[in-house]
Parts: structure tokens; C-alpha cells; sequence
């Protein structure tokens, strides 16, 4: 991707929240501490604080990046904002006119949000080399091929409808957090601190890996054998640790809504849990299908545990056993 593909796609991505964003800042103009003064519209905006979010996602996220998805025949700016709409969420959900809500639980979870999104957009770029969309992630390339001309009408659903019940659905909590006043408790600093131990795994874990594959293609570039697999540090415990630490931080907000009597927000983290263990399978696949580390993996597969840390098992034991 040249530079100024690179800086258009910057410009795109730093425009596409605005409609929401100017349509929300507008109606916060409008809400002067009386709602009985509210037009019909503005009425609705106040007493509907979770539909209007949804409301925001399907035609600002939904419909719009799927226009542009077609026009640069690239769904590379749903992966970005998956960093960004839990923030934007968030904030939301804390200045909306009807919020209520502890302002010390508040602030611990808006700064571990924050520190969420920038390790995940810090990765992200990391991983894309700095650069703006240069690609969209394999499984929708994937899906591309594997639909053909039925991609156009299928994409808006299995790209951005399916994201909207999945981000809606995890960022739960954040809602619950700023619809309940109660007092902190130790609850809140075991959910804190689940939050922060998910970061801090999937942070070293992504660190690893992409350290590991800097390694391997500059191996490439030698000429020279690429290893096979990554089994050393968090990846000695856990074939995915990265996935694990990510778990952890979504389940962690959950604990936040459970102390709040709203546990039933853990039906969003299950969703996400059960979509990244099929991901987890397609991501296996995928390794096996490379000849050089396909014998490597299956070994790693019987020693390894596939998301929770764990102690290895012996390679030779299994060797042995399978003889």
C-alpha cells in the first residue's frame, strides 16, 4: 500500500464515527435536565439509552462500513474499530443524560478500557506494520472466495450484523456499570483486577508472537529455516494465551454486572467465548495445513493446553505412547 492509500484510509477511519457522534453531541445540546420538554425524538434518545446504541451501530457501523468495505473491496475497518467501540461505548453510556452510577467504579473501568483499547490498537498496527487497512483479516478473505457474487449481500451480515450482537452484547457491563448507584465492594476489585491480569497475558502473549514471527520472516528473507512453532514463554502453558488473556478481560466485566444483580450480561462473553473457540479450531487448521510446522503442531496439540495456562505434558510420554 503506497502513502497516500495509507493516509486515506487514516482520513476514512478518523470520519466514519462522526454522524453518530455529532447526532449524539446534538441531542445532548437538546437535553436541558428537563425530559418532560424533549420533542418526541429527543424523548425517545433519553428513555431508550441501550436501543440507541444499537441504533448508532446498525446504520454508522452496519450500513456504512459496509458501503465503504465494497468500495475498497476491503472489510479491513471493522477489525480496527473492534479496538475503538468499546470506548466510544463507554463514554456513551457515562454521559448519557439518564446514566447513574458510582464515579469511582466508573472511572476504574473507563481507565481499564482505555488501557484495553490502546494494547489492542497498539497490536493491531503493530501487527499490520503501522499501516492503515492494508489487508482485512484472512477469514473474511477467505469467505470472499468461498461466496463469490453472493459476497455483497452476505458480508453485511456474517462482517458487521454478526459484529453488532457480539460487541453489544460483551460491552453489556459497561451499560450496567452506569444504570446502577451502589458503593463499591471487594467485588469491584476482584473484577479490577481480573480485567487487568487478561490485559497484561494478552499483551505479553501478542508480544511473543509477534516477536516470533519477526524472527521467522527475517529467517525467510535468509533464506534460512523458519521454526516451526512458538512454544516458549506463555506459549509453553497455552496454544492461544493471547485468546485467553482477552477472555479474561471480557469475563472480568462481567463480574462488575454480576455484583450490580445484572449476572444475565454473561450471555455476551459466552457468545464471544463459543465464536473464539470455532475461530480457535480454524485457526488449528489453518497451522496444520503448513507443511513445515504441520508435524511440530500435532505434537504441541497433545503437550499443550488449548486456552487456560497449563503445565505441559511430556513429549516423550506421548511419543511413546503413540508408538
Amino acid at each position: 500500500m503506497g502513502r497516500s492509500g495509507n493516509l486515506k484510509n487514516a482520513i476514512v477511519a478518523f470520519l466514519v464515527p462522526l454522524p453518530s457522534v455529532l447526532f449524539y453531541l446534538y441531542f445532548l445540546d437538546h437535553f436541558h435536565g428537563n425530559s418532560s420538554s424533549l420533542s418526541s425524538l429527543w424523548s425517545w434518545c433519553f428513555h431508550h439509552p441501550l436501543l440507541l446504541a444499537n441504533v448508532f451501530f446498525f446504520f454508522n457501523v452496519n450500513v456504512l462500513f459496509w458501503i465503504i468495505g465494497h468500495i475498497q473491496s476491503s472489510n479491513w475497518m471493522i477489525d480496527l474499530y473492534w479496538t475503538v467501540i468499546p470506548v466510544l461505548l463507554i463514554h456513551y453510556y457515562a454521559t448519557h443524560p439518564s446514566a447513574q452510577f458510582d464515579g469511582l467504579r466508573s472511572k476504574i473501568v473507563i481507565v481499564l478500557t482505555w488501557v484495553w483499547s490502546i494494547r489492542l490498537t497498539h497490536n493491531y498496527f503493530r501487527r499490520e506494520k503501522w499501516q492503515w487497512g492494508a489487508r482485512e483479516d484472512w477469514r473474511f478473505a477467505d469467505m470472499r472466495l468461498q461466496y463469490g457474487t453472493h459476497w455483497w449481500w452476505i458480508s453485511f451480515f456474517s462482517v458487521y450484523f454478526s459484529q453488532q450482537i457480539f460487541l453489544i452484547g460483551i460491552c453489556l457491563p459497561l451499560y450496567v456499570v452506569h444504570s446502577v448507584d451502589k458503593p463499591m465492594n471487594m467485588w469491584d476489585l476482584v473484577a479490577a483486577g481480573v480485567c487487568l491480569c487478561g490485559i497484561v497475558i494478552a499483551y505479553f502473549a501478542d508480544t511473543q508472537l509477534h516477536n516470533f514471527m519477526t524472527r521467522n520472516t527475517k529467517l525467510k528473507e535468509l533464506g534460512k529455516p523458519m521454526v516451526p512453532n512458538l512454544d516458549r514463554g506463555l506459549w509453553q502453558y497455552s496454544r492461544h494465551p493471547n485468546y485467553f488473556g482477552e477472555q479474561l478481560w471480557w469475563w472480568g466485566l462481567v463480574v462488575f454486572a454480576w455484583n450490580l444483580g445484572h449476572g444475565w450480561t454473561f450471555v455476551g462473553s459466552l457468545i464471544n467465548s463459543m465464536c473464539l473457540a470455532y475461530v480457535t479450531v480454524l485457526v488449528e487448521q489453518r497451522m496444520l495445513k503448513q507443511e513445515y510446522r504441520a508435524e511440530a503442531y500435532r505434537l504441541y496439540q497433545k503437550t499443550t493446553s488449548v486456552w487456560v495456562p497449563w503445565f505441559r505434558s511430556s513429549a516423550i510420554a506421548v511419543k511413546d505412547k503413540d508408538t
